[in-house]
């Protein structure tokens, strides 16, 4: 049976490079970021972020995010593939389980979900999960 998680992320750091300068004020950057849950997903974030830069400021991003901590009541970590992109003024993305990533009570876990991060340290957060 899927359930449904709600909560926020709250950035604790956030590091960017730009690794390659493009035409105009394009770019491509690496962001190394520190979250704290809150919510139904209650724990600590961390992720690492690709993005590319168009030379309006909006960006594509892809990245992988480890979670740890509790979910409906039990404690372990998993990890998100994400996909997104920045508006200039928000960021939006999906993401879902990385299969066979979860660990200790958190073992099997699936699922899929979304945030929204509009400019400033908070994102509200969505995840359908189950376990195999």
């Amino acid at each position: 049976m899927t359930t449904h998680a709600n909560g926020i992320f709250e950035l604790e750091s956030w590091n960017e490079d730009s690794y390659l300068e493009l035409e105009g004020d394009a770019k491509l950057t690496r962001a190394s970021v520190a979250q704290r849950f809150s919510g139904d997903l209650d724990g600590e974030g961390s992720v690492e972020w690709l993005m590319c830069y168009a030379d309006d400021g909006t960006a594509r991003f892809v990245g992988l995010q480890r979670f740890s901590g509790r979910l409906g009541g039990k404690s372990g970590s998993f990890v998100l593939e994400t996909l997104g992109t920045f508006d200039g003024g928000e960021a939006k993305g999906t993401w879902s389980v990385v299969p066979r990533s979860g660990t200790d009570e958190l073992r099997g876990i699936t699922g899929t979900g979304s945030f929204a991060a509009p400019r400033g340290p908070k994102a509200s957060v969505e995840l359908d999960y189950d376990f195999e």
